[in-house]
């Protein structure tokens, strides 16, 4: 006697749909890959002047205060094209804050001095709404850690959609 079993095609026809589906919505399969973590740096590491594209710049003190020049929101922010300019304060954490389970660096905007807009890029979507978001008064950055091949600290955040882990990396001025 041969015995079949009702469900195999059932299930397999559901798992195909599925496989399908993940295709169709723009899942990665290597959006939840782990990010590299740092769990070594110390605050003197910290301190210096970080710079970016288009003149983005932050002055992170050893008192714990910042200095930011025309710093991009992170995240789904990034699509609204502000930039911000202005004071705020910093701190090295080990708080689970950012996408990795590393050190992280906390940087605040607290007295926003001036705010700009980003051209968008060639390839950059403008969303449904062409205009740009307000820039917002006073605004949190939470940036990952990494090591270069030379073991130099780098800063970073991931910006627009998360799941395409575009990074906006600052290096040492």
């Amino acid at each position: 006697m041969v015995r079949t079993d009702p469900l195999g095609p059932l299930v397999r026809r559901v798992a195909v749909l599925v496989a399908g589906l993940l295709v169709l919505v723009g899942c990665s399969p290597h959006m939840y890959d782990e990010v590299p973590a740092v769990h070594d740096a110390k605050r003197a590491e910290i301190v210096d002047s970080w710079r970016c594209v288009d003149r983005t710049e932050v002055t992170l003190r050893a008192d714990g205060t910042a200095v930011i020049r025309l710093l991009d929101g992170q995240e789904f922010d990034f699509d609204d094209r502000w930039r911000v300019s202005g004071t705020g304060v910093w701190e090295l954490t080990d708080e689970r804050v950012g996408w990795n389970d590393g050190q992280h660096v906390r940087l605040t905007l607290t007295s926003r001095t001036a705010s700009a807009t980003r051209t968008p890029g060639p390839d950059e979507s403008l969303g449904a709404s062409a205009g740009p978001g307000p820039a917002p008064e006073t605004y949190t950055w939470t940036f990952e850690l990494q090591r270069n091949d030379k073991k130099r600290l780098l800063l970073y955040f991931f910006f627009g959609d998360p799941d395409s882990r575009s990074a906006y990396v600052l290096e040492r001025a």
